[in-house]
């Protein structure tokens, strides 16, 4: 039968929905058929629509129902199972499939030609048994019409119908037969079934007539029904069936036979004695394959109808048939194995096993497990099937094959069993990351190595297998110095190290599997670079200057030596030693520290020349050498003297017809030092704000700049700054040159009282800047009213400040030695120095005020910032009115601040002298910064009796200083000693006079 076309839809027919009330989600559905490995599914089902439909392969009822006797009711049919996935949507669908039957079997006769015997006494509508023809087809398209063909009018055919459906066709007599006459009649049969397009086959049928035999056989029973064991040996009797015939002699003679319908398997299992009627067992019995055989047989006298006699033989079970196991697979297997990812869930369903037995009752009755301990159980979804499915995650690391069998057993006595074999193998995931040996590597390697040179080999493992094993490596950041195989993991040095650039590499490794995605992991690599003495001694400089003053005592410290070694260890422990030295000095091979062995005179040697040589502690040991100089230096202890011009108070007259650059005065002084100390340098600092004047910085001759102007008229103070280029600290001088503007100086004491009146101008002042202008007439008569009515109010202040006196003598002494500590400095006391302050203190001790020192904030350039100072004592009255001050020993002086040698040890960055004080050395009690001491007659202080203090009423910035009449100059004590940050004046009060001179 072949097959047809009848798609059907499985959710459709079911009602089957997407949704899942139990989790409440929803998914899209698959259905997959339960087949048989090696079987040609006669129908498939698509996984998505859940629709059936046929194949090529060809539906034939023929043969799927063969040897069955199916009537027209009974239905041809077969089932299939589909299972409906994911796990949360599953079911098992049970399909039957009926077969229905169609005409494509034609109706065959059991032979071609038909022989049958009539006597010749047959009575006229006598009946003769036909041989059947038989149609695979059943129900109508089944043999259903019988026709003779030629029946010459003597014979007829009628149909007979069976209590089973069955059609026997008979011959009728419809004349006398008269064998003497014609004995044979030949004709046809036909016969035709009931299909579209009908279909038919027709047979020979070929009659003998024959002597009379008026009686047939008779069966004691026609119907008899017998059991017989499935097991029953060949040659068992099954039944003896007895027939009897009222004949005699030949025609009495009973001869059995299987009838037509019996079919060919039964006759091959039964044999029947033809005469005995005796039927036994010719083959083994299968239940399981026949269980029911009905035999009808005929008994036959020789006459033209047999008896007919029915044997229904019932073959009873025996436990003879172990289970069946059909195993079907629904993750179809590969040469006989399943493979499963190690990443499936729990529950994964493998296959679907249907157990069954031939056997009936107990002995069909069948249990399956599982043989031994697997991560694998069965399900019973049906009484006889079961789903093999996953019971527990799965670890490719863990097992990476399993081989199990299934078993089927029985119930029977003896139990019979069956076994299947399931392999099963894992699919290795990646799901284990590459893990190092060390998650910290460390080494060591000698710098100056060779490049390519083999370091270790980093070695990582993974637990998975195949390309998720695979491990490649990478370098980090920071290995540019490193090379690393990516598949052998051999890490070489790609780079020739030195350990004084780099002396320690940390970078990571990188270890990646293949797998998808890849896992990775990391180990840091420490990477130690040894030292070896490839470095030799480094001097910071290949010579060493060191200047120290002549009076610096023996065994004092001259300088030190740094050294540097970029090695490390004992390749870097650095010895000193003197090369080339008369025992001049002492060099200290571990601290660089030279000391003096010789006292120092520059006059016999102003400097000493040897060689050092560094040596480290390496085999071999490596050496440098630098050279050393020691510079013997003069101190720069005197100050600028002042000799043009004469006087602070004298004045040149300046005309209106001067040209620009005439001289029109000259400022000149000397300095004892020598050197660099002597060399002065002249600077205008104040009172030249109109740039009317220019001095000359080494000749100090001054000139005009410009063509004077009528508003150029009068007393011009020019502040000039007297400068020497002395080390280590440049000492100035300031002298006070008055320029009278004018065609003529006809008043001289008119201009001299113009001076004196300049003292209450603060030197960073102009005078120009008062209210009123100097040459005014009138301004003499209003000073004179001025000054007499403050005589009063000075007299007050003069009895005051007598109270005072001794206080403020011990605030200046206390000031003095502050002032003292902050300039310090070396001096070195020759004979010649001592002379020098000898002479000085012989001025006339008359004198009230012999120089004023300025001390400005930077020193190197006095022009442009405004000057602060302090009123300071001269030698003679110091003693008289507040003593000496005990000056503690100063430290010598041995080398310059920005020596090479303390770039290390002083902070020091250029090699320029220095001077490092220390408390052996004394240092006068001089100021640095000073207005030249002149005789009394040159003075730029008037006498003390012509200076007229400011009147009490308007605001002055000014301190009072008061003469005593014994000769001394008492001070407030801020006066002596403090810095000044605001302008600085000058008022001073005596009990003398002091007569001012001119030139």
């Amino acid at each position: 039968m072949s097959g047809c076309s009848f798609p059907r839809n499985i959710p459709k027919d079911l009602n089957i929905s997407h949704f899942n009330a139990a989790t409440g989600t929803s998914a899209s559905l698959v259905y997959r058929l339960v087949s048989k490995a090696g079987d040609a599914p006669l129908v498939k089902v698509s996984s998505s629509t859940g629709e059936i439909f046929t194949t090529s392969n060809r539906i034939d009822r023929e043969k799927l129902c063969a040897g069955a006797s199916y009537a027209e009711e009974n239905e041809c049919f077969f089932e299939l199972e589909v299972v409906i996935l994911p796990n949360d949507f599953f079911r098992l669908i049970k399909i039957k499939i009926i077969v229905k039957d169609t005409n494509d079997n034609a109706p065959m006769f059991p032979s071609p030609v038909i022989n049958i015997s009539i006597p010749e006494n047959t009575l006229i509508n006598s009946r003769f048994p036909i041989p059947s023809a038989t149609d695979p087809d059943t129900g109508f398209n089944g043999v259903q019409h019988y026709e003779l063909l030629n029946g010459q009018s003597v014979f007829g055919l009628d149909i007979v119908e069976t209590p089973e459906g069955e059609k026997w066709p008979q011959l009728i007599v419809q004349q006398n037969l008269d064998r003497e006459q014609k004995d044979t009649y030949v004709m046809k049969i036909k016969v035709e079934d009931g299909g579209t397009p009908q279909k038919s086959s027709t047979a020979i049928l070929q009659v003998t007539v024959s002597d009379v035999n008026d009686n047939r056989p008779v069966f004691k029973e026609g119907q008899v029904e017998v059991h017989i064991p499935e097991n029953a040996p060949v040659g068992t009797s099954v039944i003896q069936l007895h027939a009897t015939d009222a004949d005699i002699g030949s025609n009495a003679e009973i001869r059995y036979i299987f009838g037509a319908q019996v079919a060919p398997a039964t006759k091959r299992l039964f044999a029947l004695n033809n005469t005995t009627g005796l039927i036994t067992v010719q083959r083994s019995l299968d239940r399981e394959e026949t269980a029911i055989h009905k035999v009808t047989v005929l008994a036959s006298d020789g006459s033209s109808t047999p008896a007919r006699a029915t044997v229904t033989i019932n073959v009873t079970d025996v436990n003879d048939n172990p289970p069946n196991i059909d195993l079907r697979y629904i993750i179809s297997p590969i040469n006989g194995t399943v493979y499963l990812s190690e990443k499936d869930p729990v529950n994964t369903k493998i296959a679907l096993i249907t157990v069954s037995d031939k056997d009936t009752d107990v002995n069909g009755k069948v249990i399956c497990f599982i043989e031994r301990e697997v991560p694998f159980h069965l399900k019973a979804v049906y009484d006889n099937q079961y789903l093999l499915e996953t019971s527990s995650l799965l670890d490719y690391e863990g097992t990476k094959e399993f081989s199990f069998k299934i078993v089927a057993s029985d119930s029977g006595k003896p139990s019979l069993n069956q076994t299947a074999l399931v392999r099963v193998k894992l699919e290795d995931e990646n799901d284990n990351p590459p893990i190092f040996n060390q998650p910290v590597i460390e080494l060591s390697v000698s710098e100056n190595n060779r490049r390519g040179l083999y370091l270790t080999t980093i070695s990582a493992t993974d637990e998975d297998s195949g390309k998720n094993a695979d491990i490649v490596y990478q370098l980090g950041p920071n290995a540019s110095f490193f090379d690393l195989d990516r598949k052998t993991g051999v890490l070489t040095a790609s780079r020739v190290f030195n350990r004084e650039e780099q002396e320690r590499f940390i970078f990571t490794v990188t270890a990646r599997d293949n797998g998808t995605p890849p896992l990775q992991s990391q180990a840091a690599v420490i990477v130690t670079v040894l030292d070896e003495n490839d470095n030799s001694p480094k001097f910071t400089h290949n010579h060493f200057q060191f200047f120290v003053s002549e009076n610096l005592p023996k065994y004092s410290t001259v300088g030190v030596i740094t050294v540097t070694d970029e090695d490390a260890g004992e390749n870097k422990a650095v010895t000193l030693s003197i090369l080339n030295d008369n025992e001049n000095f002492v060099l200290d091979p571990y601290s660089g520290v030279i000391k003096s062995n010789v006292s120092f005179d520059r006059e016999q040697q102003s400097s000493y020349t040897f060689d050092v040589k560094a040596t480290d502690g390496g085999q071999p040991p490596r050496s440098s050498t630098a050279k050393v100089t020691i510079n013997v230096m003069d101190v720069n202890d005197n100050s600028p003297v002042v000799i043009s011009p004469p006087s602070n108070t004298s004045f040149k007259l300046v005309p209106l017809s001067a040209i620009p650059g005439s001289v029109v005065a000259e400022v000149f002084a000397v300095d004892i030092d020598t050197g660099m100390n002597a060399e002065l340098k002249y600077t205008i600092v104040s009172g030249n704000n109109k740039g009317l004047f220019r001095i000359d910085p080494v000749t100090g001759n001054i000139t005009l700049e410009e063509k004077p102007a009528l508003t150029d008229v009068g007393l011009h103070r020019l502040v000039v700054n007297i400068s020497d280029l002395g080390y280590p600290k440049a000492l100035h001088t300031l002298v006070l040159v008055f320029l009278y503007v004018n065609d003529t100086a006809g008043n001289a004491s008119y201009i001299y009282d113009l001076i004196r009146r300049t003292m209450e101008t603060p030197l960073d002042r102009n005078i120009g800047d008062s209210s009123q202008p100097y040459q005014n007439e009138d301004y003499l008569t209003i000073m004179i009213a001025i000054i007499a009515g403050a005589m009063v109010v000075i007299v007050v202040i003069f009895v005051t400040v007598l109270v005072r006196c001794r206080h403020a003598s011990r605030f200046k002494a206390a000031q003095r030695s502050k002032q003292g500590a902050e300039w310090m400095s070396p001096n070195q006391e020759n004979k010649q120095n001592k002379k020098k302050k000898r002479k000085k203190r012989k001025s006339p001790k008359s004198s009230l005020l012999n120089f004023v020192t300025i001390e400005e904030s930077k020193p190197d350039d006095a022009v442009h910032e405004p000057i602060n100072g302090t009123i300071s004592l001269p030698a003679e009255l110091e003693e008289q009115s507040i003593g000496r001050f005990d000056w503690g020993p100063a430290p010598p002086t041995t080398f310059k601040p920005n020596s090479p040698d303390l770039a290390k040890h002083y902070k020091s960055a250029s090699p320029q002298p220095a001077f490092h004080l220390k408390p052996d050395t004394p240092v006068s009690v001089k100021k640095h910064h000073v207005i030249q001491e002149l005789p009394l007659d040159n003075t730029f202080v008037g006498g003390c009796d012509t200076l007229s203090k400011r009147s009490s009423t308007s605001s002055d910035h000014f301190s009072a200083s008061e003469c005593s009449s014994q000769g001394g100059f008492k001070t407030k004590g801020p006066l002596h000693t403090r810095q000044v940050n605001e302008h600085l004046y000058w008022s001073i009060s005596t009990a003398y006079k002091c007569p001012v001179n001119q030139y």
